[in-house]
């Protein structure tokens, strides 16, 4: 213990030689003050499809750092009435590098987020900053919104009540405000859809999280779960249990095979199982055959028709169910 105390009075902590590693990238953020105070409105503004271009050209966005958020910190002096102090920027860098920064109450965490916020937005990859609350995430996104607009970016919010056509149009936007309860939600319904395009969510690239320990910490402990009634009748489960016996079975393996290997046990039957990996998969012979066995309840389409999914689905569990699991040994 005496020896840490020691070492610390010497070298520093780890947090102040973390500062250190910092405090040039401030000071080079803080020279092109002067220059972002010369420009007009315009001026500033275009500012963002110059970083776009340079982003297309190769420029990664840590070469665009200190230019960008001295021009999100002149922008927000104009807009807002509120300059980033050299805390705030060390704070925004932090943030920026995937890291957690603990503000103090009063240092400006909402400010903060403006900084790592539109510089990662620069990719057009978008990014979603979190929330602990509806009320906070529409009061920052109109709020600090006003900075985003200025510079070309879009604003968007999710709130609990939007259909699903408004959250594609708001997660679209450069910047996208919500609460980890709608992120996650949204997430776990766009794994329930069976078309790309139904789904809400772009890919993720980059999310600033407020109040971290709260949410990665204490609502961690109550997980995110959609259940309900379900709403088709239970008679597609017995139907599809009774037409699984009616294929053909097929060769039983024991790990991936290769490809001219798999041309050959298509020819053995109806479906595949392979007991290392737990799979039981239909060959073209025997998805045919089950279009046919069911043909009075397909939509237009082969079964992989996205219209069809729900009974492709039933299929490949009752598949699963008859060729791999036991009685009295797995349930």
């Amino acid at each position: 213990m005496v020896l840490d105390t020691l070492l610390a009075k010497v070298i520093g902590t780890q947090n102040d030689r973390e500062l250190k590693r910092i405090t040039p990238l401030v000071a080079r953020i803080n020279e092109f003050e002067p220059a972002m105070q010369q420009l007009s409105d315009s001026q500033l503004r275009g500012k963002t499809a110059e970083f776009r271009q340079r982003v297309a050209d190769g420029a990664t966005l840590d070469d665009l750092l200190a230019e960008a958020f001295a021009v999100v910190r002149e922008t927000g002096r104009r807009i807002v009435h509120m300059r980033h102090y050299d805390v705030q920027l060390i704070g925004g860098i932090v943030l920026h590098r995937g890291r957690i920064a603990e503000m103090k109450t009063g240092e400006g965490k909402t400010l903060v987020a403006t900084l790592p916020a539109y510089l990662n937005a620069l990719a057009g990859k978008g990014v979603h900053v979190v929330t602990v609350n509806d009320y906070l995430a529409r009061r920052d996104s109109e709020w600090m919104g006003r900075i985003y607009r200025f510079l070309d970016m879009s604003v968007g919010v999710i709130q609990h009540d939007l259909r699903d056509d408004e959250r594609q149009r708001q997660y679209a936007s450069d910047i996208t405000y919500g609460t980890n309860n709608e992120f996650g939600f949204d997430y776990l319904r766009d794994n329930m859809k069976f078309d790309l395009a139904q789904m809400v969510q772009r890919p993720h690239c980059f999310a600033i999280v407020d109040e971290v320990d709260s949410i990665l910490i204490d609502e961690a402990r109550t997980p995110l779960i959609i259940s309900g009634p379900a709403e088709e009748s239970t008679d597609l489960y017995y139907e599809v249990d009774r037409i699984i016996p009616r294929l053909i079975p097929g060769a039983v393996v024991q790990g991936n095979v290769k490809a001219e290997e798999r041309e050959a046990l298509e020819a053995t039957g109806d479906y595949i199982v392979d007991e290392k990996h737990k799979t039981a998969t239909l060959t073209e012979g025997g998805m045919a055959h089950a279009e046919q066995l069911l043909a009075h309840r397909l939509q237009p389409g082969g079964l992989y028709d996205p219209a069809n999914m729900p009974l492709l689905h039933h299929v490949q569990q009752g598949l699963r169910a008859h060729t791999l699991f036991r009685r009295d040994v797995d349930y």
